[in-house]
């Protein structure tokens, strides 16, 4: 399978990590926390987390701390379709494709619902054929990507062209108490999609980038470190102090089981796509897999420029890597989420 085209597509409105202090300490609902919450916020969005910006599916930020059903469900029908289809347009508009060339589209999401799924409205968006595969994949939390990717590997025939896409509206499922898990989430999730088109054989004329084989590991025991709950009618991510260091254990030893099975050694690795989860997260990768900072400065750019995606942000990754310039060879990509789940591919890329 090759990556024929990857795009991306973010919110119109970018804002500070200030401004959203500035914001969420005049709001009514931080008025209802307690002071040691206020200051853990104020610690994080002031400080040095690792994140200067985000973009938001917001018209003004004061609009992100209405939190009710309606409202929250109201952003992701607004922005989940729009952003999924500007991304996936602009993937095939990259290589010239036109829409009746797809043959299946596969879009992942975790934080909204909609039914029919947002496969609908992207493939109506796009103008792809009447006949085309819709999947929806949901429920997979950050590490969504790698297993969207992998269903499109199973899907494609030797003259197919299968659409992956992830998006998120992370201000869809905005939520505040006293929670420390909860008040940090608040602080490092963006809103973004992603789109890869995906065939069996490589397009001339742009970088060559082959999947050669991916693996998962999934850990139902730590199920409750990290996933949703529905509160209120409204998802509450839950996020437990634990998830970096389990998200540097889990990537580790699926790293090595990989570059064992290929029989490749850590420094024939010339690139690392690693999910951009949260500046201790990236610490616990790094020290996990024995690289230097060198190798983690596209998720680092990433995540200072976006947040933590959930998601796309391993694409986004891959994509500043691409239209960076990063050396051909072999690379490896690991993203990981609820579940707990961890996801890992090795790619070749000329």
């Amino acid at each position: 399978m090759f990556f024929t085209s990857l795009a991306t597509a973010s919110p119109e409105r970018r804002y500070s990590q200030i401004e959203c202090w500035e914001a969420l300490e005049k709001s009514p609902e931080c008025a209802l926390l307690r002071p040691g919450s206020r200051a853990l916020l104020k610690k994080i969005l002031l400080g040095d987390n690792g994140i200067t910006h985000r973009h938001l599916a917001l018209e003004k930020l004061e609009d992100g701390f209405v939190l009710t059903p309606d409202a929250q469900h109201a952003r992701f029908s607004k922005s989940a379709a729009k952003l999924a289809s500007a991304a996936g347009r602009r993937a095939m508009e990259d290589i010239g494709l036109p829409p009746e060339s797809i043959d299946a589209l596969i879009v992942s999401t975790c934080t909204g619902y909609l039914c029919p799924g947002l496969t609908s409205y992207v493939g109506e968006a796009l103008g792809l054929r009447p006949d085309v595969f819709c999947l929806d994949l949901v429920g997979q939390g950050c590490g969504a990507a790698m297993p969207n990717l992998r269903t499109a590997k199973a899907l494609l025939t030797e003259n197919q062209t299968v659409l992956s896409v992830c998006v998120e509206i992370c201000t869809a499922a905005m939520y505040l108490d006293d929670d420390a898990g909860v008040l940090v989430s608040a602080c490092l999730f963006g809103d973004g999609a992603a789109a890869v088109v995906l065939s069996n054989q490589p397009l001339p004329g742009v970088r060559r980038v082959e999947w050669l084989a991916a693996d998962s590991v999934l850990s139902p025991a730590s199920r409750d470190q990290l996933r949703f709950e529905q509160r209120g009618g409204m998802l509450r991510n839950i996020l437990k102090p634990t998830v970096p260091a389990m998200a540097g254990e889990f990537s580790g030893r699926l790293f090595q089981q990989m570059l064992t099975a290929a029989g490749l050694t850590k420094p024939e690795i010339s690139a690392w796509i690693l999910h951009a989860g949260g500046r201790n997260v990236l610490a616990s990768l790094r020290a996990s897999l024995g690289i230097g900072p060198d190798e983690l400065r596209w998720s680092e750019s990433i995540l200072r420029e976006n947040g933590n995606l959930s998601s796309p942000s391993v694409l986004f990754v891959a994509d500043a890597a691409l239209r960076g310039g990063a050396p051909g060879g072999y690379w490896w990509m690991s993203s990981f989420g609820a579940g707990f789940s961890c996801h890992g591919a090795l790619l070749k890329v000329d």
